[in-house]
């Protein structure tokens, strides 16, 4: 079938500049009796850090059109009436009997209810946390008890007072014959972030629609990888932010999906992968390997009951990751008490997030706040939060029990009432990263001198770190927010015009992304806590600048009244250097504050933290 987009009518060629792409849906074949469906944003479509790369993204949906139609993955409500108005040009719409859900969550949820309008006579298919969230869902009930796993095998759902559809939970391993050689074999791989995934590979084509893995958030006219190449930052990228804090359960599910000997993945997201499966194959394995040879490692332990705690433990797990240590995620709700044991043992340090029901923890969150204050020593850093709808009780326990008991924090504790902002999250990450930091001292100082191995790394390390810049505060304004960002790294790079470059972290770098950004970059005075003020982690609906004289520059930033001098610049380029962006900006004004002062400056004993 020649491939067909659906998408919104462009300007014309003539015009000076275009409008941008609409979402659309592009429809492929992919193999036979196979079609993608890739529902596309060409712009960023949420505000978590695995789309800070602001390349847009595809949700890819599969129809097999076998004797038994299949549908795999209907996307989130973002596309809910442009994929239903696609997928009705097809002939064999009206006759799917099955609808495959490789995992569950509320966006998906809205598309399914109204697909099931249509296909009234379609089976769901799901793994049993799967089906979990759906009877709660569908019931609209919080407390909606859990049916006995005899009883779940094939039962129905009645979702309102005229509708009704059949659930079936696949095991593990499970087939379904389809027809005309269509046989799906199912595996269950489970991840902290997702507990209830579920692949699927058809025998007949030899695809591996493999969800959440091999895939990445670009959005483009291309199905294929025929250029892969350029797509191999984007997909790291995505393995750091989906799967770096996952990597146990990444590598056991590459083990279970190796048997397949699949022809091609099809991902959630991005392309399909064809021309570049074995390449991509080896490198999920070897950041696997790469993420757990680090010196350094955080079990981050957590329940979340309505995603929110979840959101706030990914952040901050980015955080640690992206600062050079590993993290371990645990969902202690689908997680065994002595594998949470083994986990915190083997850690350096630990952190706890958990939601408050009913003015307490989930049981889950306080058998593991047990094991860990009977496992972890007291050398072992610790770290808390979660997120709450009225009083937040579940964190201050967590934190009085940890602090009783002798344990160092590596951030204040972060307390989030209902779903987080992007800004909240920013500060999660922030704090993430304080600790990775944090953890780094605290390893030194409880190891042994006698066991500090000279290596050549460590004195490359010490003699990097000796290269000293000024300290400044960059400030910018981005979606009537203010934010700043404390760093060291800046230096002049041009006379005409007046220019500077400053290095930043890529989580950072997001409100500095387009050309044409505006910001202040506030030089700070020796001797002033403007330093100490930004060092700190940004609690919940707290303001970066409380208790910070200000006023506002020209571009509309903010100016620090006790910062030694300001300038006021503009984003003319930047350039991707490993673990940071290389921004490079004009100086349009600038103004001394304070004659006298000399310019602050940080000494590093290491180039491995800042």
């Amino acid at each position: 079938m020649a491939e067909a987009v659906v998408e919104q009518a462009m300007e014309p060629a003539t015009e000076p500049a275009a409008e941008p792409k609409q979402r659309d849906v592009q429809v492929g074949e992919i193999g036979a009796e196979t079609l993608a469906f890739r529902s596309r944003s060409w712009t960023r479509l949420r505000f978590e850090v695995e789309y800070a790369r602001q390349k847009g993204t595809t949700a890819n949906s599969y129809l097999i059109q076998a004797p038994a139609v299949a549908l795999i993955d209907p996307p989130g409500e973002s596309f809910t009436e442009s994929f239903l108005e696609e997928l009705q040009q097809q002939q064999y719409y009206q006759r799917i009997a099955y609808i495959i859900l490789s995992h569950v969550n509320p966006n998906r949820i809205v598309t399914l209810k109204q697909l099931l309008a249509v296909a009234t006579y379609a089976t769901v298919i799901c793994s049993k946390p799967a089906a979990n969230l759906l009877r709660v869902a569908f019931a609209g009930e919080s407390d909606s008890p859990i049916m006995p796993e005899e009883e779940a095998l094939n039962f129905g759902i009645q979702y309102d007072a005229e509708r009704s559809f059949k659930l079936h939970i696949v095991r593990d391993e499970e087939t379904l014959d389809l027809g005309d050689g269509h046989r799906l074999q199912f595996r269950y791989v489970p991840t902290p972030r997702h507990p209830d995934q579920i692949c699927t590979y058809d025998a007949a084509t030899g695809i591996l629609f493999s969800d959440k893995l091999f895939g990445a958030h670009v959005c483009s006219d291309e199905l294929w990888d025929a250029h892969w190449r350029q797509l191999s930052e984007d997909r790291r990228y995505y393995f750091d932010c989906l799967h770096a804090a996952q990597v146990p359960q990444v590598e056991a599910a590459l083990q279970k999906l190796e048997p397949f000997k699949a022809k091609l993945y099809a991902p959630a997201h991005g392309p399909i992968v064809r021309h570049s499966l074995s390449r991509l194959t080896l490198d999920y394995r070897d950041w696997c390997q790469q993420q757990q040879a680090k010196e350094l490692s955080v079990a981050m332990l957590y329940t979340s009951a309505y995603g929110n705690t979840g959101l706030l433990a990914q952040a901050i797990a980015q955080g640690i990751t992206q600062s050079g240590v590993a993290v371990q995620m645990i969902n202690c709700e689908y997680t065994p008490p002595s594998e949470i044991a083994q986990v915190i043992e083997a850690s350096d340090g630990f952190v706890i997030g958990s939601p408050t029901l009913g003015g307490h923890a989930p049981v889950q969150i306080q058998t593991a706040l047990g094991i860990a204050l009977s496992t972890a020593t007291k050398s072992k850093l610790a770290g808390v939060f979660g997120s709450y709808g009225w009083s937040g009780e579940a964190v201050d326990l967590l934190e009085t029990k940890l602090q009783d008991a002798g344990y160092r924090f590596g951030f204040e504790p972060i307390r989030v009432k209902f779903k987080p902002s992007a800004e909240v999250l920013q500060q999660c990450e922030t704090a993430g990263a304080e600790f990775a930091q944090m953890l780094r001292k605290t390893k030194k100082v409880w190891t042994p001198r006698q066991q500090i191995v000279d290596a050549q790394s460590d004195r490359t390390e010490q003699a990097v770190g000796r290269i000293a810049g000024s300290l400044c505060v960059i400030t910018t304004h981005q979606n009537q927010q203010h934010q700043a960002i404390l760093t060291s790294w800046v230096s002049q790079a041009s006379f005409n015009p007046p220019g500077l470059t400053i290095a930043v972290s890529k989580q950072q770098a997001t409100t500095l992304a387009d050309s044409g950004s505006v910001f202040v970059l506030n030089i700070l005075k020796e001797g002033r806590n403007l330093r100490r003020h930004f060092l700190r982690p940004l609690l919940a609906k707290a303001n970066q600048f409380e208790g910070v004289e200000s006023y506002l520059a020209s571009n509309g930033c903010l100016v620090l009244q006790e910062a030694l001098a300001y300038l006021e610049c503009r984003v003319q380029s930047r350039m991707e250097c490993g673990d940071h962006w290389l921004i490079y900006a004009t100086v349009e004004s600038g103004k001394l504050l304070e004659l006298l002062g000399v310019t602050a400056v940080p000494h590093r004993k290491s180039a491995s933290y800042f």
